[in-house]
């Protein structure tokens, strides 16, 4: 599954979102950004698949 990323520059770090998850991080550079997006949406797809099968 391939999902668009959105990284742009806010006024101190980063941002970086997955719109069709609705998870959001930031980082002091694109690439801690992307890094903490990615441990976001394991987070979101781990406490999603928690609920499914509770």
């Amino acid at each position: 599954m391939k999902l668009a990323i959105k990284i742009w520059e806010g006024e101190k770090y980063y941002i970086a979102r997955v719109p069709e998850l609705g998870v959001t991080t930031q980082g002091r550079t694109p690439y801690e950004a992307r890094k903490n997006l990615r441990d976001a949406i394991e987070l979101h797809l781990e406490s999603m698949i928690d609920y499914i099968l509770k």
